[in-house]
């Protein structure tokens, strides 16, 4: 080996290097967008709600609303994506709320009034402390919660459903891993960068053993449409698709009224009978 070509080399494994420690150092603001300010509350969209405070494992403060819904027997724990903060998911919230569930949205560390810093194993972490609210202090049967997640809380919500059971999941707009949307976002260099996220969902999936509805619209210009196809083949029956219509952050909102309808049949046939263990034959 000539020494021009033995100087090429280690010149190209020392860009690699420097390129992948810059990347790997950009990486949270690339993935986390969060926001402090909370722009409204639950009573400016006509709805009652109580604060709720939670700490997880790690010992960091989380903030988020619990929205009770009169004679509801079940509760939807929302998990949100990667920008803002709870207060830009009235929308989202009122047709939960509409469909007989009461909601507990929390904010993962670092968004709103939550403490700390994003990150995967963090947001884990404050998915398991935001079910023990549910389970131990509302004293909900897990099979009476359904997990919600969309775009990145799609990726929550999965990990939080493999490691428990609750009645559904419903996964809206998400991707399939963290490794499948650089490949998409980055296509050479994904295949030369180290990625500090995993959010493999389909590996998450394979745990999942009660009903999934996956929703994603092809218009999705953030999250690709192959990749909830992805997620939606990766999942264990019963299992159903959704295609959505819209952009990613308004197609539920342009899918109305059928996306209402899909999630009302969904989870009518999907949910056990709350009355269905009274002990009456």
């Amino acid at each position: 080996m000539n020494s021009a070509m033995a100087t090429g080399i280690v010149t190209a494994i020392l860009g690699l290097v420097l390129l992948n420690g810059f990347m790997y150092l950009q990486q949270p603001s690339m993935i986390f967008y969060p926001t402090r300010e909370l722009v409204s509350e639950p009573s400016d969209w006509g709805l009652d709600y109580t604060d709720v405070k939670l700490l997880t494992e790690d010992g960091v403060a989380l903030h988020g609303w619990y929205i009770p819904r009169a004679g509801a027997q079940r509760a939807l724990l929302f998990f949100h994506g990667n920008g803002g903060n709870i207060s830009h998911r009235g929308d989202s919230i009122a047709i939960f709320h509409r469909l007989g569930f009461n909601v507990l949205i929390i904010d993962y560390r670092g968004y709103g009034q939550s403490e700390g810093r994003p990150s995967e194993a963090g947001l884990y972490q404050d998915a398991a402390a935001a079910w023990r609210y549910l389970t131990d202090e509302r004293g909900f049967a897990g099979k009476d919660i359904v997990i919600f997640g969309r775009s990145l809380g799609g990726a929550v919500a999965a990990q939080l459903a493999s490691r428990i059971e609750a009645g559904t999941l419903i996964l809206e707009s998400t991707l399939s891993s963290a490794r499948d949307f650089a490949t998409h976002a980055f296509p050479i260099l994904s295949h030369v960068l180290y990625l500090r996220y995993g959010f493999d969902n389909v590996a998450r999936l394979q745990k999942v053993n009660y009903p999934v509805l996956v929703l994603h619209s092809p218009d999705d210009e953030i999250m690709p449409y192959r990749l909830g196809e992805k997620v939606y083949a990766a999942a264990r029956e019963p299992k159903q698709f959704v295609a959505l219509h819209g952009d990613h952050n308004s197609g539920f909102l342009l899918s109305q009224p059928e996306y209402e309808q899909a999630l009302r049949s969904f989870l009518a046939r999907s949910l056990p009978d709350p009355e269905a263990d009274n002990g009456v034959d």
